[in-house]
């Protein structure tokens, strides 16, 4: 198979980008959202030119994910390179609360700040942002505490701008995804499309799904320690030892599914991302 060519950019997103940008003036501090299992791919390349010297609360989700071993290890990375990050589980409200406490932290500087200057102290002002279905809205609505923003397993779902009133203290902006208007890096547009944190429209079911029995593969040679065991003989028993992702698949299909590669390939990215799998990073801390 070639190689798939991924495209996006979505006219919705480049008028949400320009629409945050203005937003982010009136902003103090920054949650940004990225997916536990690919933290470097979800990392947008201009959110520290976006956000400046605002504080910034780096919060990596879906916890649920990952094996609590390689969560510690994505703990000491990210500290060594000088951040604190902030594991979460949205969907089940899990590592929420000391995010909150993180953003109401940024709020009391800005307050002080305001004291000194004779003004009033107000709420703060955050807002969340991250590529498309990293679990922003899920994130909204767990620190709201009441479902008020949309949330579903599927990028785009957030199409504007909105404050959301969180308490006293904290006041939230929910942005839509947003992407790069252009992505070099091929590894990381396939992780992208693994996880589903870029729209569907955007890549080739059946291309993405080799690439993550590829990466499995991979994963399994460099550090099966941290993986599960045998992960796609245990589900689907079948070996893939020493076979491309593109033979898996179609072996796979003719197994399973009367030779239906499409439907092999959306059942194999499908059982991924629903965990079915097991907890699989497709990234690791680089050494």
């Amino acid at each position: 198979m070639t190689s798939p060519a991924i495209q996006w950019y979505p006219g919705h997103i480049a008028k949400a980008e320009k629409a945050l940008k203005e937003q982010l003036k009136l902003v103090d501090v920054v949650l940004e959202v990225r997916d536990v299992r690919i933290p470097l791919a979800t990392q947008h390349p201009q959110v520290s030119q976006w956000t400046g010297s605002k504080r910034r609360v780096l919060v990596l989700n879906r916890m649920d994910m990952i094996s609590p071993q390689v969560q510690k290890l994505w703990e000491s990375w990210f500290v060594a390179q000088g951040e604190v990050p902030y594991f979460t589980d949205a969907q089940h409200g899990k590592g929420t609360a000391a995010v909150v406490k993180a953003a109401q932290a940024a709020g009391v500087d800005v307050n002080k700040k305001r004291r000194d200057r004779g003004m009033l102290p107000r709420p703060v002002r955050a807002v969340v942002i991250g590529f498309p279905n990293v679990g922003k809205s899920a994130l909204i609505n767990r620190l709201l505490g009441r479902r008020v923003v949309e949330s579903a397993a599927r990028p785009g779902v957030t199409r504007q701008l909105r404050w959301v009133k969180i308490s006293d203290q904290i006041e939230l902006l929910d942005a839509p995804g947003v992407i790069p208007a252009k992505l070099d890096d091929r590894e990381a547009a396939i992780k992208l499309a693994i996880c589903d944190d870029i729209g569907e429209a955007s890549y080739d079911n059946q291309l993405v799904a080799t690439e993550l029995v590829d990466l499995i593969g991979y994963l399994e040679d460099t550090a099966g320690n941290l993986l599960p065991k045998s992960i796609l003989r245990s589900r689907y028993g079948l070996d893939a030892t020493n076979v491309t992702g593109e033979d898996y698949l179609l072996t796979l299909a003719n197994e399973r599914y009367q030779g239906d590669a499409e439907r092999a390939a959306r059942q194999l990215l499908n059982d991924f991302r629903k965990g079915n799998l097991g907890a699989i990073p497709l990234e690791l801390p680089p050494n």
